[in-house]
C-alpha cells in the first residue's frame, strides 16, 4: 500500500555524518529522516515503512545559525552504578554542559514523501493493508501524530497533509543534480553490530528516488 505525504517548515537539518563537530545539512531530506515523520504520525509494530520518492518543492537554499547543544550524555555505566549503589547523579546540568555550535541549515523547505508500507510479523489477526491505510490518511487529515514531526532535530517541527496531487518541480531544480553519497538508513539486522547504509543520491528534475535497501546500490 502507497502513499503521498506533504510535508513543510521554515527549517530543516539532516545532519552529514561526516561533519564532526559543527552541523552541516544535506541538500535534500535523507530517506532515514522521511521515515521518521511517518512513524510520528503513524506507527505500529505490524508495519514497516519503506521511502520510494522524495519530490523537493521549494528550491533549496542553506542559511547559518548558531544552535546551544549540551556537549554531554548519561552514560549507561553511570545508570547501572547508581541503580547497584542506589546513589549518584542521574542528571546532565545545562549550564555546566552547554555549548554553542554553528549550523548550516536549509530553510523553507517543502517536500512530498511517496512512501509504501509492508506487513510484518508482529501484525495481529485482525490487522490488514486497507486497515493501515485507512488509518494513516484519517490521521493526515486531521493532522493526527504520536509526536510533533521534525525535520532533522526538534527544533525545526514538520507539518503535514495528505497529498492528493504532486505539485509541479521548481524552475531551479530542473535537470540532474548530483548530491553525492547520502545516509539511507541503519542496519539493525545484528543488533551488536548497527551499520549505516549509503546509497550515491541524486535530484531529478526535483525528485530523489531512494533504492530499496536489498539494492546493490546500497553501501553498508
Amino acid at each position: 500500500m502507497s502513499i503521498s505525504v506533504e510535508v513543510w517548515g521554515d527549517y530543516a537539518c539532516f545532519s552529514r555524518p561526516e561533519m564532526k563537530v559543527e552541523r552541516v545539512s544535506y541538500d535534500v531530506m535523507t530517506p532515514s529522516a522521511a521515515r521518521g515523520i511517518l512513524d510520528a504520525i503513524f506507527w505500529h509494530p505490524g508495519l514497516r515503512w519503506h521511502i520510494d520518492r522524495i519530490h523537493v518543492l521549494s528550491p533549496i537554499h542553506f542559511t547559518s545559525i548558531r544552535r546551544n547543544e549540551v556537549k554531554d550524555v548519561i552514560s549507561a555505566s553511570n545508570v547501572k552504578t547508581t541503580m547497584e549503589r542506589r546513589k549518584g547523579t542521574l542528571y546532565l546540568a545545562t549550564p555546566e554542559s552547554i555549548q554553542q555550535r554553528a549550523a548550516l541549515v536549509l530553510c523553507n523547505v517543502r517536500y512530498v514523501i511517496d512512501a509504501h508500507f509492508e506487513m510484518t510479523e508482529k501484525a495481529a489477526p485482525g490487522d490488514n493493508p486497507g486497515k493501515f491505510q485507512d488509518i494513516m490518511k484519517r490521521r493526515l487529515a486531521k493532522g493526527q501524530a504520536y509526536h510533533q514531526p521534525c525535520f532533522g532535530v526538534r527544533e525545526f517541527p514538520a507539518h503535514f497533509a495528505l497529498c492528493e496531487t504532486i505539485p509541479p518541480c521548481p524552475e531551479e531544480l530542473k535537470g540532474t543534480r548530483d548530491l553525492g553519497w547520502m545516509l539511507l538508513d541503519l542496519d539493525y539486522s545484528d543488533p551488536a553490530d548497527i551499520r549505516p547504509m549509503f546509497f550515491r543520491a541524486a535530484l531529478k528534475d526535483g525528485v530523489l528516488t531512494v533504492p530499496s535497501i536489498d539494492s546493490e546500490e546500497v553501501k553498508r
